[in-house]
């Protein structure tokens, strides 16, 4: 099964210029978002995962099943002001401006093996400020995964040092 075929193409979206790649068919169809799924968790089974962290918002639509997948807990990173319990918050640049990303300060214990889940690696920042916070924290980067990599925007570079697996690579 090519999850490829899943994933289309939308034109001037969300500007014009910008080709978008909508995984919301993959996402509709039960077969290939297991699929995708499964074939995500048999590259982490074995390596000792212990929490899963899912980048807001879709990283939570891949992140949760993942954690189910290997047996482990799940965690979410979200946006400034999202979060009730104290949290730990990281600052970090977009094309435009900045953003903040949070984490409950209580939701990675020291050593801890974290693996972050996204579903698209564009530029980095946001899976940068993700792993800033969860080290912050204590937690072990065991890696970094996405559904899509744009290797045209070099998001990889942000992540040198770190395990990064990607479904699909554009």
């Amino acid at each position: 099964m090519r999850l490829e075929d899943r994933i289309r193409d939308i034109q001037d979206f969300p500007q014009k210029g910008v080709l978008f790649k909508d995984i919301t068919p993959l996402l509709q169809d039960g077969a290939t978002f297991r699929a995708a799924m499964e074939r995500m968790a048999a590259h982490y089974t074995g390596s000792g995962i212990q929490t899963v962290v899912g980048v807001e918002s879709r990283g939570f639509i891949f992140g949760a099943p993942l954690a189910y997948l290997l047996n482990c807990g799940f965690v979410p990173v979200r946006k400034f002001g999202k979060l009730p319990a104290p949290t730990e918050s990281v600052e970090y640049a977009l094309e435009y401006g900045t953003n903040v990303v949070e984490i409950h300060k209580d939701a990675v214990k020291p050593g801890e093996r974290v693996l972050i889940v996204d579903d698209l690696l564009a530029t980095g920042g946001t899976v940068s400020a993700s792993i800033e916070l969860v080290e912050r924290l204590g937690g072990h980067i065991a890696g970094v995964a996405f559904l899509v990599e744009l290797t045209f925007l070099k998001g990889r570079e942000k992540l040198k040092g770190h395990d990064v697996f990607a479904l699909i690579k554009y």
